[in-house]
């Protein structure tokens, strides 16, 4: 059996997902991101919205280049790169309603990901942000991912879509390592009920366990740092909120330390070896 090491970083990719629109995702991939690059970990953020792209809004930024750049003759990914914190935490920036990314194929999708691979290695995790709701583009692309975590709030409406999302990943993907984090909460305890909600049907119709990752609370900070352009971790750290999202990053780490060795026989994302083999 071959035994070299393909990721030889333990690089984990992490999927972020939900299956309804403001429930805070992407303003949690990037505190996450900011929580691990704080207790030294390399990150790249990889904003995979190619609907509705908003990182680089989040942060106060205007990249002058995207992943609509990569499909151009020539381009290379460290040209597309952008820092956000010297040391190691860079995003990659998407555009907004490009028809060539929103019907990206399998193919121009392994194809974009092949090249991006070497830039990944680089890192301890690399996160994508992806769009809500259950578009083929989304979850097939999600669904390459080691660590797919789900955000879901208490409403009715994010439980049912966070379900659906799961349903669909599961049964035409083939995935069953979800990842629970329940956003928007009073406490602990609406948190923990939430995702009781969620894991019971999913057991129960779908055959399949979830992970609780945690809850973050509902913070007076977090819709201030979004109107400044400041990620929560840097202009409220020690807000309820932040807090949270420390324990989740927390969780997060110890995912990848206990999966480490399998990380590194493995690709950072499924299938980009086996097509090529």
């Amino acid at each position: 059996m071959d035994t070299a090491e393909i990721n030889p970083k333990a690089t984990l990719s992490v999927s972020i997902l939900s299956g309804k629109g403001g429930v805070g995702k992407t303003n949690l991939a990037l505190n996450l991101g900011f929580a691990l690059f704080g207790t030294g970990h390399r990150l790249l953020l990889m904003d995979f919205d190619v609907g509705l792209a908003n990182i680089d809004v989040l942060l106060g930024l205007s990249p002058e280049k995207n992943l609509q750049d990569l499909f151009r003759p020539g381009a290379t990914a460290d040209e597309v790169v952008c820092p956000i914190e010297e040391g190691g935490f860079d995003f990659l920036p998407s555009a907004s309603g490009v028809p060539e990314l929103l019907e990206m194929d399998e193919d121009m999708r392994e194809a974009l990901f092949s090249k991006l691979n070497t830039v990944f290695s680089r890192y301890d995790y690399l996160f994508l942000d992806h769009g809500a709701g259950i578009s083929p583009n989304v979850l097939s692309a999600a669904s390459m991912s080691r660590m797919p975590i789900v955000v879901v709030t208490p409403e009715p409406t994010s439980l049912t879509d966070g379900y659906a999302v799961i349903k669909v990943l599961s049964a035409k993907h083939r995935v069953r390592n979800f990842h629970i984090l329940v956003n928007q909460v009073a406490d602990e305890k609406e948190a923990r009920r939430t995702f009781e909600r969620l894991s019971s049907a999913c057991e129960r119709f779908l055959g399949l366990t979830l992970s609780f990752l945690g809850g973050v609370r509902t913070d007076a900070a977090v819709p201030e740092a979004v109107m400044r352009q400041v990620p929560l971790m840097k202009l409220s750290p020690a807000s309820p909120a932040a807090k949270d999202i420390i324990a989740v990053a927390v969780k997060i780490h110890r995912h990848r330390q206990k999966i480490g060795s399998r990380l590194k026989h493995s690709p950072i994302l499924k299938n980009l070896l086996e097509r090529a083999s």
